[in-house]
């Protein structure tokens, strides 16, 4: 039992998405999107990516959610983390 425990306490510490840090996504790479967004998959990760390629750099934040895929109720749960600059 307390093997399971330090094993399910030890992934919380190590995970990821606990320690996520606001990402540039006018600078990130598709796997960085994807690593610090929660709801943010590799496929939303690397629309977002064409996207900027496409249109060039995001101005604002709330620009994401002109990505297919990326609409406002998604926006809402990743707003503290998006960043343009």
């Amino acid at each position: 039992m307390k093997k399971i425990l330090f094993a399910a306490l030890a992934a919380a510490v190590f995970s990821s998405s606990l320690f996520a840090a606001p990402v540039n996504i006018n600078k990130a790479s598709a796997q960085q999107i994807a690593d610090a967004l929660k709801g943010i998959g590799m496929a939303k990760a690397t629309a977002i990516v064409e996207y900027r390629k496409k249109n060039g750099k995001f101005k604002k934040p709330e620009d994401i959610v002109k990505v297919k895929g990326v609409g406002p109720a998604i926006f809402a749960k990743i707003k503290k983390d998006v960043k343009v600059k």
